[in-house]
């Protein structure tokens, strides 16, 4: 169900520039990266998630699978049956909108051989696999980068390249750059274990948007020197500056970076029908605050002299007097008071709350993508970089598994019929049907 939100919205920035209305032909020849091509050797997330952002800003994103299995986010769960009837993996459906799907065998020396042909026709060559597989397979930037000297070379890993590192050889998931970066130790409420995922897969959309960043730095030199360079980017290091308060904190004399360690109040609490989340971490705020929720004494009482007293008496104090006066009101009616006294909070959404909200939805941050096997859509997320002058276009699905091979072998290579046809009885490549 659709939510409304009442008067007083907190911190509400209105604009006379709109995000442009334009013809759906306008908008897809006008978008800033056309022309740009990649070629994504790519797997999971935290590479995916920053090559389909640059495919929605219009770069070709060409992405390179195994011929049997597809890259490994096609087995993720939970799945849908697709069109060819092969099983997709809910970390490929949402991360491969707008890209082509070409099956080249990388273990094979045709394939190799394919890759290296194809690599003078891409400006962006990505990859997301531990350090020196890409090296072990002849696929690394010093072989690569002779065949192209303009070429961009992005990779994202755990521990990075270019660097020692005594962590090199690990496997890297999101939750163990996150863990490493701070932010489960920061998080962790004392005497209990840190709690993993809770802010999704920040590890590998946080390291995904530096590659961005990376690639866009490293082109946009290119155009001033006509160089390309390689882009490394460690999920470890990526995570380490997003929760860069921890070791700072630190360097100032705060040895315990842990919640509520910084004094104020930062915490969710119970409304009538959910929780929402507040902050007050000035002194202005805790007065506004006080007074709102019907307790005005606590500016008088010694306990609230300073922050850190704030947080030491969170749960003995304030949350049961707060939650008594919220327990008659929604979270928006909450939220929607508090910001227009000028206190920062918000409700705490549920998948259905986001669905139905009326800001994401004005902003066009859930996308309807059909799903195959169901009458019922797949709810995607849309992108969250809106420009003034460049339209949004709709969302091409994820490519079935091997769609574009010979798209590309015959646009890019000129191959003929015949050798396409012996690749593909070779085992080397594969094609798959346009749904």
């Amino acid at each position: 169900m659709r939510q409304s939100i009442p008067d007083g919205d907190c911190d509400m920035v209105s604009s006379d520039v709109p995000l442009g209305v334009f013809s759906e032909e306008d908008a897809a020849m006008n978008r800033p990266l056309e022309g740009i091509r990649v070629l994504a050797i790519e797997q999971m997330q935290a590479l995916p998630y920053a090559t389909q952002l640059m495919g929605r800003l219009g770069a070709e994103v060409v992405k390179v699978e195994h011929p049997k299995t597809g890259e490994s986010a096609r087995g993720a769960l939970p799945a849908v049956a697709d069109v060819d009837g092969e099983r997709v993996g809910a970390t490929y459906l949402r991360n491969n909108l707008n890209k082509k799907s070409i099956c080249i065998d990388l273990k094979s020396e045709a394939g190799i051989a394919l890759i290296k042909r194809l690599v003078p026709h891409y400006d962006v060559v990505g990859e997301n696999f531990k350090p020196n597989t890409m090296k072990r397979l002849g696929l690394g930037y010093t072989d690569l980068a002779p065949l192209h000297p303009g070429l961009v070379y992005v990779s994202v890993s755990g521990f990075g390249n270019l660097t020692e590192s005594p962590y090199a050889s690990w496997p890297a998931y999101a939750v163990v750059a996150e863990a490493m970066g701070g932010f489960l130790e920061a998080a962790r409420r004392e005497d209990e274990p840190p709690r993993p995922g809770a802010a999704g897969a920040l590890g590998d959309i946080g390291s995904s948007l530096f590659a961005a960043i990376g690639i866009l730095a490293a082109l946009r030199e290119r155009d001033r020197s006509g160089r390309g360079q390689y882009v490394d980017i460690s999920m470890f290091d990526a995570m380490v500056a997003m929760a860069d308060v921890v070791p700072f904190f630190w360097s100032m004399g705060v040895r315990d970076t842990r919640r509520g360690a910084t004094g104020g109040i930062v915490a969710p609490f119970k409304a009538r029908d959910g929780w929402f989340v507040m902050q007050a971490v000035r002194e202005h705020h805790l007065a506004i605050f006080a007074k709102a929720v019907g307790h005005p004494e606590w500016l008088e009482d010694e306990r609230f002299a300073d922050r850190f007293g704030w947080s030491v008496h969170l749960e003995d104090v304030i949350r049961p007097a707060v939650e008594a006066w919220a327990a008659t009101r929604s979270k928006l009616e909450i939220c929607a008071e508090l910001c227009g006294q000028g206190i920062a909070a918000g409700p705490c959404l549920s998948a259905e709350d986001i669905i139905a909200d009326p800001h994401v939805n004005s902003r066009g941050m859930i996308r309807e993508i059909p799903r195959p096997d169901a009458e019922e859509p797949l709810m995607v997320v849309g992108n969250p970089i809106k420009l003034s002058e460049t339209p949004e276009v709709p969302d091409d699905r994820w490519p079935t598994l091997g769609q574009h091979t010979e798209e590309i072998l015959r646009k890019d290579l000129g191959l003929e019929t015949s050798e396409i046809e012996s690749l593909r009885e070779a085992g080397v490549i594969r094609s798959g049907p346009t749904p």
